[in-house]
């Protein structure tokens, strides 16, 4: 295995096959808040003209500051080796601040319990188009089997549906900017709308003006897959895909806000803007449509939940559950655990909420406060690649000026629902939270040994023939970070008890680096014939398969002839066989007699 760097000028480069895929799986989120960001702004008011353009305004400026201008433009830089996403933030700035695991936990929460609760909304959201057609009708049953098939399906993988996600995608946003699009020309000054002036009038002289952020808000979910996706989809693709797609989105909200200008003194009621702005003759196929979008997006945030998980486990911030490998594309991975838990989440959203108008309080806080973190720990990240104080500190508290703002506005959703996804995210942040300091209060309770003393021992035990051979080759895992120390525990399972001989014995480290996808390794022979060290360098993206990787070193070291290993199987040397592998796994458990404080004595229970 040889150490693998990420070229960056692989980020850079576009072609139409990443705009595709950077069009279908980056911007599923964001491209269907049509669906639903209007509806929640206008619920509660009637409809009127400061209202309709002022809503346009901040959805316009929203975009630009928080998609475009954070996003897009600065945090696509900070990519970590070609990776993106806020655990890869994460991991290129935590060796400089240790408190950063905090933003990180607060982050990677809320952006988990968001993936339990975007696809409920997104679903019924397009499903409730139906209701033109069925007034009465209920609309849960077909939500809830729509998401439950979405998460049975996870365990196949997206390979062969993947590749209609890019073409999808764009039928999707070409739509509803050309349907938006001929509702602006019949009403074409709306566009005054997009200047800024008429943001400030609805938040300052409109009543109430300031809690509508809660809703305009919507428009931005999903500005965080943006980063997350850089590593599948290039930072150049993403750019310049989000050009076409801005334009489409913006198109579709000016086409809602001219048929919102037509209705003036009239309550928005059951009407969808996104529906009402379709010819009635096309509306079932926008539906379809919408519902296809819908799953596309949801099943991109699922898959990024995957993902999210998986590197939470390398960074020793997750308990270690089962990965699966449904297909052999790279980052492809199923979590079966996390898929049934996140699809009994959806399926209770549904049932608790019923319809999206009500999911739409509990939608927006978790995102919120993800992107909270994520600028935080942009500031570290700026901080250490030496941006000048003065841009730095500006960045910052303008983001966190309008990250704040969104904040206190949709505070006013907690108790219409909002709660239930402050406590999801508080939830899965406990588990990161217990996680990660268990293993730190379990690196303090290690003891280690000079290993250097024991390695005399070592060889002569091998050549004992007085005592039962163990293994051929005697494996034991290792946390210490160098051969000059070992665990007292691996000393004390060695010679305790009952000896352990073994022709060779091979100690392996696994050391987690900050970049997502090294691997490489280090091979150092203790001594000749009976003692093999071996540290592993692998990224927090790389599965540690450790079974295959030893294999590979094994082959490795043969080829070489640095080992020999049938040495001592006179009777075998001509076959050159290489005996049994055996692998120790030592299990550790907290004695009640222990001399923890009561707060790490919690933890460790």
């Amino acid at each position: 295995m040889n150490s693998v760097n990420n070229s960056h000028s692989n980020l850079q480069k576009v072609s139409l096959a990443g705009l595709l895929i950077s069009i279908g799986i980056v911007f599923g989120d964001i491209g269907t808040s049509p669906l639903y960001t209007y509806s929640a702004i206008l619920r509660e008011n009637k409809i009127d003209e400061t209202l309709v353009l002022g809503s346009l305004s901040c959805i316009f400026w929203t975009l630009t500051f928080q998609t475009t201008l954070k996003y897009v433009i600065l945090t696509l830089r900070a990519d970590n080796n070609g990776e993106g996403g806020i655990f890869s933030l994460y991991a290129l700035v935590r060796r400089y601040r240790k408190w950063l695991v905090f933003p990180a936990i607060i982050g990677g929460g809320f952006l988990l319990a968001d993936g339990i609760i975007t696809p409920p909304i997104s679903v019924s959201s397009a499903i409730e188009g139906l209701r033109e057609f069925n007034p009465h009708l209920d609309t849960m049953p077909i939500v809830i089997g729509i998401l439950v098939l979405l998460f049975v399906l996870q365990q196949f993988g997206s390979n062969y549906i993947g590749k209609i996600f890019g073409p999808a995608m764009v039928i999707w946003f070409t739509f509803i900017g050309v349907i938006g699009g001929m509702a602006v020309l019949s009403m074409p000054e709306v566009l005054k709308g997009l200047s800024p002036v008429y943001a400030y009038r609805l938040l300052a002289e409109y009543p109430g003006g300031f809690w509508l952020l809660g809703g305009v808000f919507l428009c931005t979910t999903g500005a965080e897959a943006l980063y997350s996706d850089m590593g599948h989809c290039g930072r150049g693709n993403i750019r310049i895909s989000w050009i076409y797609v801005k334009i489409t989105l913006v198109l579709s909200y000016a086409g809602q806000a001219a048929w919102l200008i037509a209705h003036q003194g009239e309550p928005l009621g059951n009407n969808n803007p996104f529906f009402m702005i379709v010819p009635h003759e096309i509306r079932i196929f926008s539906i379809i449509l919408a519902t296809a979008a819908t799953i596309i997006a949801s099943q991109a945030l699922i898959s990024g939940s995957f993902t999210l998980i998986s590197e939470a486990m390398r960074l020793y911030l997750w308990p270690r559950f089962k990965v699966v490998y449904p297909t052999d594309i790279k980052g492809q991975m199923y979590v079966p655990a996390i898929n049934w838990l996140f699809m009994l989440g959806c399926i209770g959203i549904v049932l608790h909420f019923k319809e999206s108008k009500n999911m739409e309080a509990a939608f927006g806080l978790a995102v919120t406060l993800t992107m909270l973190s994520s600028t935080v720990l942009m500031n570290s990240y700026l901080y250490v690649r030496r941006t000048p104080l003065f841009l730095n500190l500006l960045v910052t508290f303008i983001f966190l000026t309008i990250e704040t703002s969104f904040l206190i506005a949709n505070l006013k959703k907690f108790p219409e629902g909002g709660w239930i996804s402050i406590v999801i995210g508080m939830i899965l942040m406990y588990i990161m939270y217990i996680w990660h300091k268990s293993k730190m209060i379990r690196n303090r309770l290690l003891e280690f040994e000079p290993f250097q003393q024991y390695l005399p021992v070592l060889k002569q035990l091998s050549n004992d023939t007085s005592i039962d051979r163990y293994a051929t080759n005697l494996i034991y895992l290792t946390a210490s970070p160098d051969h000059h120390h070992l665990e007292s525990k691996i000393v004390y399972s060695l010679f305790n008890r009952y000896p352990k001989r073994a022709d060779l014995y091979w100690f392996i480290h696994i050391n987690l680096v900050d970049e997502p996808f090294t691997t490489s390794y280090k091979v150092d022979i203790l001594q000749e014939n009976d003692v093999i060290w071996i540290t592993f360098n692998l990224g927090f993206r790389i599965e540690p398969r450790i079974n295959h990787f030893f294999r590979l070193v094994v082959y490795d070291l043969m080829r070489n002839d640095e080992i020999n290993f049938s040495l001592k199987y006179e009777s075998l040397s001509n076959f050159k066989v290489n005996g049994d592998f055996n692998f120790v796994l030592l299990r550790n458990f907290l004695s009640y007699e222990n001399e923890l404080g009561n707060f790490d004595d919690f933890i460790m229970r």
